[in-house]
């Protein structure tokens, strides 16, 4: 098993799980790295920068392909592949939306205009036909993928918005916020789902759905990993360790284990199956 980790020095780096140890080194980007998204057949890395840039790499050969995606005149801060790996979106602290192609590495559509603040989250719905981002103006947004047209704007938190994702059938959307909550949201009409979820002491900075759509897990500045019944927005279990702010968590496409990265310059593994035991890195 491996981790594909960001680095504040500008690298995306490549880590064995097994044994901790750095693989390959991605070097490219002339500034911090913000996220890293991998394609849908697992063969592209797409990676965002404080540089302004988005850049695209060969999972296998570990090169770069193409240019360098550039457009947004602030910071990266998100990017995602769409489900078909043909297309990627970004999100910038320049307020916008913008859409590449993953096969020329150049522009499809954009900029996205509705935010009023710096966009820090986008991700594809499951069918790639919508878009949700959040934003530093503490809205989440949803467009049409196709035109790049807003359709709904969800309001409930009361903070920045780092993170969103939809969930695997595409029927909700999951944010979390500096406000300390998440939020599930009707991805169809845009209205909360249930009561927020409430638990974490710190700012949530990521959240992601399970591959079977059952559990949500949040990440938080109070450096506790929660987990989440997504249909009652219950809590399963609260996962400590880290010594710092937990930035970062993703299931693996089995749905068996999470992965967590943190301030405390570690990233983590966890046993998502049962018992949730952990392995550091």
């Amino acid at each position: 098993m491996r981790v594909v980790a960001c680095c504040k020095d500008g690298r995306v780096r490549i880590i064995d799980v097994a044994s901790g140890a750095t693989l390959h080194e991605l070097v490219g980007h002339t500034d911090a790295v913000r996220q890293v998204s991998v394609s849908p057949t697992g063969t592209l890395l797409a990676s965002c920068s404080d540089d302004r840039s988005i850049r695209l790499w060969d999972a296998e050969t570990k090169l770069a392909i193409g240019v360098p995606m550039l457009g947004h005149t602030d910071w990266v801060w998100s990017v995602a592949f769409s489900p078909d790996g043909r297309h990627i979106v970004s999100g910038s602290r320049d307020d916008t939306i913008r859409i590449w192609s993953a096969e020329t590495c150049t522009p499809v559509l954009g900029p996205l205009l509705g935010h009023t603040d710096s966009v820090r989250s986008v991700a594809y719905s499951p069918n790639g036909s919508h878009i949700v981002s959040g934003s530093l103006d503490v809205t989440v947004r949803v467009w049409d993928a196709r035109t790049g047209d807003p359709i709904l704007t969800l309001r409930g938190h009361t903070g920045t918005v780092p993170s969103v994702a939809y969930s695997p059938d595409g029927l909700h959307i999951v944010s979390g916020s500096y406000d300390h909550i998440v939020r599930i949201w009707d991805a169809t009409t845009g209205q909360p789902v249930g009561n927020p979820l409430e638990g974490h002491s710190g700012w949530v900075w990521s959240v992601a759905y399970s591959p079977d759509g059952t559990r949500i897990a949040s990440s938080s500045g109070d450096q506790m990993i929660r987990i989440w019944d997504a249909s009652t927005g219950g809590p399963i279990a609260t996962l400590r360790g880290h010594a710092n702010t937990v930035f970062s968590v993703a299931f693996s496409p089995d749905g068996k284990r999470l992965a967590s990265a943190s301030v405390d310059r570690t990233v983590r593994i966890w046993d998502a199956t049962d018992d949730w035991r952990r392995w550091d890195i």
